[in-house]
């Protein structure tokens, strides 16, 4: 409870760099006093990455994958105070994910206290972009999964009763841009091509892609069109997000937005984007990892289930190499909302979970 109080009090939004450094700097000292290896690495528009590991390890590693960035605004403690209260702590940032942060260096902390060494060389990788879509780390975070046995993702655990991450859905981001024909609607209203009209057709298609059972969401966020009420609008826009379970929804979708076509006339379309975050898919080699998380779990008393989140996380790109849990985080609940809570008594029930899994031996 000190460490993840310390942590929250360290507000660190994501857009804020300087912010980063706090967190950066505890969990760098936490680690440092168990002979772990910090190397920090700054961020051209991030506050960048810290990653962790004994000196001297060898071959593939498991990767202990979390983000040190918030949603929340330096100042937000004073609205959303840190408080304990009836086994919860709450506070900006301490469900997604300082507990997370918090959880890593207390699983290492009790192996090192107890003289146990995994056979898998733990390395500990934490990022301050994760919230915005990893854009400077994502690098980083594949090319050290392509040499890791495994990834451990401490994200917080999916609901109320605590559920691991075996699968996410992918994510994709698409702008449809529509290219009308400027007219007086009064005079001479024939002589234009409305943006608008033609951005109302490809909406109905777009949400028409949805297939709710499949796992697709289509979504048109925004729109914005035209330039006054008393003139065919001569360009329109929308922003669309979209969710799938599988890659190959993932090309379908991006086959099928990419293949638009005006229906109006005198109008066109520029379409881009992409599903730019794969699916974290519930592949051979991440059920097995899951299954060994059941049976771990079960040595400590915990009858663990597993779900599917419909958001991405960094275990997105690592499930892309090598066998992936997530939702090892804090239980709790209002990730991204005031209520944000931590469930203390369970958490600490994650911590040893996770001390256990950094015992496992190779895959």
């Amino acid at each position: 409870m000190d460490l993840v109080s310390d942590l929250v009090r360290a507000e660190s939004p994501s857009t804020d760099l300087a912010s980063q450094t706090p967190v950066f700097d505890r969990v760098s000292a936490d680690l440092d006093a168990i002979g772990f290896r910090c190397e920090r690495t700054a961020g051209v528009n991030t506050g960048g990455h810290l990653v962790a590991e004994r000196p001297g390890a060898t071959g593939p590693t498991q990767l202990l994958v979390g983000h040190v960035d918030t949603v929340w605004p330096v100042g937000t403690l004073e609205t959303m105070p840190l408080e304990v209260e009836d086994g919860r702590l709450r506070g900006p940032g301490c469900f997604d994910m300082k507990a997370g942060v918090a959880q890593m260096v207390l699983a290492l902390r009790a192996l090192d206290a107890l003289g146990l060494e995994p056979q898998v060389p733990p390395r500990v990788f934490l990022n301050s972009d994760e919230e915005i879509g990893s854009p400077e780390s994502e690098p980083v975070v594949r090319e050290l999964a392509a040499g890791a046995n495994r990834a451990l993702v401490l994200e917080p655990a999916l609901g109320l009763d605590g559920r691991i991450k075996t699968s996410r859905r992918g994510t994709g981001r698409f702008e449809v841009n529509v290219i009308g024909k400027r007219a007086h609607t009064g005079l001479a209203p024939e002589e234009g091509a409305s943006a608008i009209l033609e951005l109302a057709h490809v909406i109905r298609e777009l949400h028409a892609l949805t297939d709710r059972p499949r796992g697709v969401e289509v979504n048109v966020g925004q729109v914005r069109g035209g330039v006054r009420p008393n003139v065919v609008a001569p360009e329109a826009r929308a922003v669309v997000d979209v969710r799938v379970r599988t890659a190959e929804d993932a090309r379908r979708i991006e086959e099928r937005i990419a293949a638009l076509e005006a229906e109006v006339p005198g109008t066109r379309l520029i379409v881009e984007g992409a599903v730019d975050r794969l699916p974290m898919e519930r592949t051979p080699r991440n059920a097995r990892l899951w299954e060994a998380t059941r049976e771990v779990g079960r040595t400590l008393g915990l009858e663990l289930e597993e779900g599917m989140s419909g958001g991405a996380s960094d275990g997105n790109l690592t499930s892309e190499y090598t066998a992936t849990i997530d939702g090892l985080g804090a239980v709790g609940d209002g990730a991204h909302a005031t209520h944000e809570y931590i469930d203390v008594g369970r958490t600490v029930e994650r911590t040893a979970l996770l001390a256990l899994l950094l015992l496992l031996p190779p895959s």
